[in-house]
């Protein structure tokens, strides 16, 4: 069976919606940072050697709250991110420090092409420092322990017709 992926460079990790995303601050910007597309952050497929055919690009807005560790889901977000910039940085739209006590959610829809029906849909992070929960369409698929060493979960269960619900907990 084929493989796709889906990829989330999630160095962290709403909808697809054009948002008015700035970056907060001007801590540690480059001359880069004007050039940003919130619409094509890192386009540029992250494995050379593994490249693909089809895949998509998660990198983008997603919703975001800074929770309590250890409490349920948010019901709401506090705003949106840019992913795959960490909430910390400037260029995330966000610029808030998270604390040992705190966890940040992220939340986005996405559409998976029609002709991937019947293959085999991967779920690939880039990265996510350090402890990471991911949910699709409300199911939880996995985890992940350690920092900057890639991760993926074989999605092509989860997946339901039309737009897939992804909330990522780190």
């Amino acid at each position: 069976m084929k493989k796709i992926k889906v990829l989330a460079i999630l160095a962290f990790a709403t909808s697809t919606l054009t948002a008015q995303w700035k970056p907060a601050g001007d801590k540690i910007k480059t001359k880069w940072a004007s050039q940003i597309d919130v619409n094509n952050v890192l386009p540029e497929y992250p494995r050379p050697i593994m490249e693909r055919d089809a895949w998509q690009n998660l990198n983008g807005l997603w919703e975001y709250s800074i929770q309590k560790k250890g409490a349920a889901a948010p019901k709401s977000f506090d705003g949106e991110i840019l992913v795959p910039f960490p909430v910390e940085s400037s260029l995330s739209g966000v610029m808030k420090e998270v604390g040992a006590d705190q966890e940040v959610w992220y939340n986005r829809e996405f559409t998976v092409p029609s002709n991937w029906k019947n293959k085999e849909v991967v779920l690939h992070f880039g990265a996510v420092d350090w402890e990471t929960e991911v949910w699709l369409n409300g199911v939880k698929i996995g985890s992940h322990t350690g920092g900057f060493t890639p991760f993926s979960f074989d999605i092509s269960p989860f997946l339901k017709s039309g737009k897939q619900e992804l909330t990522v907990k780190v």
